[in-house]
C-alpha cells in the first residue's frame, strides 16, 4: 500500500469538489468564503465578488492539480513524493491565508 499515493489522492477530490463549485456558482459561491460571509450586505457591496470567486477556483484547481502529481509521483517513484508536494501546497496555502477578513480581502477591493 502506497500512502504517499494515497494521501495526495484523496485531496484530489475535495479541492477539484470546492473548484468546481466556485466555478458553477461564481459571485453566489463567496457567501460561503470564511471571513467574506461575516461582512454585513453593505460591506460585502464594496469588494468584487466574482474576482475572489475566480481566484478560489483558480486555487483550487491548482491544489488539485498539484496533489494529482504528487499521487502519480508518489506511486511510480517513491511515497516519499507525497512529502515535497505537501510542502509545496502548505507553502501555496499559507501565501493565500490570512487571519484579518479585511486584509485577505483588501485585493478586491471596488
Amino acid at each position: 500500500m502506497n500512502l504517499g499515493a494515497w494521501m495526495c489522492g484523496v485531496l484530489v477530490i475535495p479541492f477539484t469538489v470546492v473548484g468546481l463549485i466556485f466555478a458553477i456558482l461564481k459571485e453566489k459561491a463567496t457567501n460561503i468564503v470564511g471571513g467574506f460571509n461575516t461582512f454585513s450586505e453593505e460591506e460585502q457591496a464594496l469588494y468584487d465578488r466574482a474576482a475572489i470567486s475566480r481566484d478560489i477556483k483558480k486555487d483550487c484547481f491548482i491544489w488539485a492539480g498539484l496533489m494529482l502529481v504528487g499521487a502519480v509521483l508518489s506511486y511510480f517513484i517513491t511515497p516519499y513524493m507525497a512529502m515535497p508536494t505537501f510542502i509545496i501546497w502548505l507553502v501555496l496555502f499559507i501565501k493565500e491565508a490570512h487571519i484579518d477578513p479585511h486584509k485577505a480581502f483588501e485585493k478586491y477591493l471596488l
